[in-house]
């Protein structure tokens, strides 16, 4: 079981993978200041209990975290530690997330985080060869017991292969969706894969993107068949299959 647990939203953008963020277009159609962090409704959902005093989430519930925001984001400095107690309690259910702020990752982290926690997932986001360069060389020295790279939105051609054998369990990539996006080129695609195959690392075709390049031609593609145009491809990798 899957739930989404946005318990802060807003972000400022970061680096060039921001460009055109989802949160900020979703924000602009209701008016919403996305620069401005704050807590949500949602903030203490994992631990919500129902009337009969037990959790509203069983366990092993995987909680997608902070997909609206980021969590080691700056602003949200005061309420982490809060959070990181509720990951604890529910030691019973995973917690996941993606940051581009890997680099932020060791003053985060609550005091008895030692190795890593068993339930926790952690993505570094990269989207070009020179984040590769700044985020990489921390996220594989950093304490996370489960690790894997997000390249969404994928924005060249992109060689991780310095740092895959180096305890990186997957590899996501994507293209861009939404308005004046950037293309997503097939052969970059294949290339993480080709990368990913050597190393022994599981990768994941997420979607084209809006503007999807194969072969030399462009391809125009619906948001609503951009998922569905990656599976086709057939190009996922499950190494331990």
């Amino acid at each position: 079981m899957e739930v989404t647990w946005n318990l802060w939203h807003g972000c400022r953008k970061y680096s060039a993978g921001c460009k055109n963020c989802y949160v900020y277009r979703g924000d602009a159609k209701y008016d919403v200041d996305s620069t401005a962090v704050r807590k949500t409704a949602a903030f203490s959902l994992p631990v919500a209990r129902g009337r009969d005093g037990a959790y509203k989430y069983p366990s092993g519930t995987c909680f997608m975290t902070c997909f609206t925001s980021d969590f080691l984001i700056e602003d949200a400095d005061a309420w982490r530690d809060e959070a990181w107690a509720m990951i604890r309690e529910r030691s019973d259910c995973s917690f996941l997330f993606i940051t581009k702020r890997i680099t932020r990752f060791a003053d985060c982290v609550p005091p008895d985080w030692g190795d890593g926690w068993d339930n926790v997932s952690v993505g570094c986001t990269v989207e070009n060869n020179a984040e590769a360069g700044r985020r990489m060389p921390v996220f594989v020295n950093a304490p996370i017991k489960h690790k894997f790279v997000c390249c969404e939105p994928l924005l060249e051609k992109v060689d991780l292969s310095p740092w895959l054998d180096k305890g990186i369990e997957r590899v996501i990539a994507g293209g861009e969706s939404g308005v004046g996006v950037r293309e997503c080129d097939y052969s970059w695609v294949l290339s993480l894969r080709e990368q990913c195959v050597t190393a022994g690392v599981g990768f994941y075709f997420k979607q084209t993107g809006a503007i999807f390049r194969k072969d030399g031609r462009y391809y125009s593609v619906p948001r609503k068949l951009q998922h569905a145009q990656a599976r086709k491809a057939g190009i996922d990798y499950y190494p331990d299959k």
